[in-house]
């Protein structure tokens, strides 16, 4: 099994590489059920079977760069997130979502930040660039 150095990831839009990114984070989940009965003396669960996800990608704020142009709030999107870039045998994650918030801040002795979260619409798969 591979490992990767964070600096080797990346984030498309379709086919549109995110430029500016400085990091990227998703979040799975996985629901369950209480089933806990009279006389048992630990809490037990089920598994509901309904999982999310979500997340969220940081960078540097660019208004030309095709990839954040794409990320407006309220747009269903098609994201990959690539581990060790968009090369032959490499895994990564994809997935439809929705974007749910992009916050930007600045200051003067900064580089304009920028953050978009969203939320998954279905499932998020794991495969291997062909």
């Amino acid at each position: 099994m591979a490992n990767h150095a964070g600096n080797e990831g990346s984030v498309y839009v379709g086919a549109v590489q995110i430029g500016e990114l400085t990091g990227w984070s998703i979040d799975q989940s996985g629901e369950t059920l209480e089933d806990t009965t009279l006389g048992d003396q630990w809490r037990t669960r089920k598994a509901l079977g309904l999982k999310s996800w979500s997340g969220s990608c940081d960078g540097f704020f660019d208004e030309a760069d095709l990839g954040q142009v794409e990320l407006a709030v309220g747009t269903e999107v098609s994201l990959n997130f690539y581990f060790g870039g968009n090369t032959t045998g490499q895994n990564y994650f994809s997935g439809s979502a929705i974007i749910t918030s992009m916050s930007t801040s600045g200051s003067m002795d900064a580089m304009q930040d920028v953050s978009f979260s969203f939320e998954g619409n279905g499932a998020l798969t794991q495969s291997a660039v062909a």
